[in-house]
């Protein structure tokens, strides 16, 4: 992730951080199910998904 797009997460409010932090983990949840059913080819797509809740939930603390 670029320092551009870290940037304009912290500009989002909490509210718009908490969709998106649904929406990352809806979409790493179907990975798993992809990855245990040996459909899903990139692994790389799935540590991605994770470091990006990690980002969410860190600008989320950081705003309380």
């Amino acid at each position: 992730m670029k320092k551009s797009e870290i940037k304009e997460l912290r500009n989002k409010d909490k509210k718009e951080l908490t969709r998106m932090l649904q929406e990352q983990r809806e979409k790493l949840r179907e990975y798993r199910f992809n990855v245990n059913a040996n459909q899903l080819k990139n692994i790389k797509s799935l540590n991605r998904v994770k470091k990006q809740v990690a980002r969410i939930l860190t600008i989320i603390k950081e705003k309380e």
